[in-house]
């Protein structure tokens, strides 16, 4: 994209940049059946491949590279989804993990007022935020025969390399579920435009390849239980992250946007910009069951370690003292806030940081400026941190 006054690539990205018609154009592309040969049909646009028959080529490495080349490409600048039937074909193990959920969800339900979703209103589904570790803790052997499937390392690595982590958070969508709003995922899809407008384009390309969505099909899907909506190609439209925040993206969104019916064991990836939103469950009786799946890249890591915490502490009185007899400027001031603190809410842990009171909990950084700006005292800061600290735990 280039810059409309300079003729040089875009830098800095805003509403302007948010071309309505440019975005119809772009996601108006065809999926060409001869550039996913491995795929056996072209369905709503969306490459959809056996599961069968990916297990047979991962099995030998030089077809293993074949397809996974065909998948990266599909995320990069193909339509960014692709569907495995029966990623899972063992049935009765994917309904063994959903008795294990389920009964991770009653006793969460019961012990609570509920869980938030980032894009759907509260209560509408039941949500299992780190339902990885939880299954695991639950059921250690059923974790391991779930997680020993071949597609979805296969899968991982075609588009992140080696050393991916993954997450699930099992999700829920009871009859008469409403749909949620069209969005962008992890990471800048959980970010504020502001902070989108003041983050280079080369980290709005940059957030799209460092993690991969992906879901698992607990129960079967009817188009009628509201699977989820996807418009292909929209992963590769750069101001995308802006975008979907706008009423006539979203608009477009809900005239355009294709869904695929799943079967209980099928598998659905797509890289994280993709438009997407979960459907209303128009069903009577239909509990639309999914394990989402993130998954990260290892390269989201800095080369050493700091305790943050530590020198944030150590540093505070200095920084106040200095801030109050005018030393260091307001600004200058916050730039040491943005030396010292960790910038980052995440990874956090969901049931306690909810994303019910917004897109994400407070930074470390959010509470030292806080602290400068109502002057607290460093025992108080202490504790806040403490706190802060404290909830960033598993469980």
């Amino acid at each position: 994209m280039l810059d409309q006054q300079t003729g040089r690539p875009t830098v800095w990205l805003d509403d302007r940049d948010c071309d309505l018609e440019a975005f119809k154009r772009h996601t108006a592309q065809r999926t060409p059946a001869e550039d996913y040969p491995h795929a056996t049909e072209i369905a709503s646009n969306i490459p959809v491949y056996d599961g069968d028959a990916m297990r047979q080529a991962m099995a030998e490495p030089a077809q293993a590279r074949l397809v996974m080349a065909e998948w990266n490409r599909a995320f990069l600048s193909g339509p960014g989804i692709i569907a495995i039937r029966k990623g899972y074909a063992d049935t009765g193990l994917v309904d063994a993990v959903t008795e294990e959920l389920n009964a991770i969800i009653a006793e969460e339900e019961a012990g609570s007022t509920g869980k938030g979703d980032h894009f759907a209103t509260a209560g509408a589904n039941s949500r299992v935020w780190n339902a990885h570790e939880k299954l695991c803790m639950k059921a250690p052997a059923l974790f391991a025969r779930y997680n020993a499937n071949e597609l979805t390392r296969a899968v991982s690595e075609s588009w992140l390399g080696t050393g991916y982590q993954i997450t699930f958070q099992a999700n829920v969508v009871r009859p008469g579920g409403k749909a949620q709003t069209a969005h962008r995922d992890y990471h800048m899809g959980f970010q504020d435009v502001e902070t989108l407008k003041r983050t280079p384009a080369t980290q709005h390309a940059l957030s799209a390849a460092l993690t991969l969505q992906g879901a698992v099909a607990h129960s079967d899907m009817p188009i009628e239980s509201g699977p989820t909506k996807l418009l292909p190609y929209s992963q590769s439209y750069l101001p995308g992250y802006i975008a979907v925040l706008l009423p006539q993206f979203r608009a477009f969104f809900e005239e355009a946007h294709v869904k695929l019916p799943l079967a209980k064991g099928d598998m659905l990836f797509f890289n994280p910009a993709t438009f997407h939103a979960a459907g209303d469950n128009k069903t009577a009786d239909i509990h639309r069951f999914a394990n989402l799946m993130q998954v990260g890249s290892a390269y989201g890591r800095s080369i050493e370690i700091v305790d943050r915490s530590r020198i944030t502490l150590a540093v505070y009185d200095d920084l106040k003292a200095l801030l109050a007899a005018g030393t260091l400027t307001a600004r200058e001031a916050d730039t040491v806030v943005a030396a010292t603190a960790e910038g980052y809410p995440f990874p956090a842990n969901l049931d306690i940081d909810s994303p019910l009171s917004g897109m994400a909990p407070p930074s470390q950084q959010d509470v030292l400026r806080q602290a400068l700006a109502e002057g607290w005292a460093v025992a108080r800061l202490r504790r806040e941190i403490a706190d802060q600290n404290g909830r960033k735990r598993s469980h």
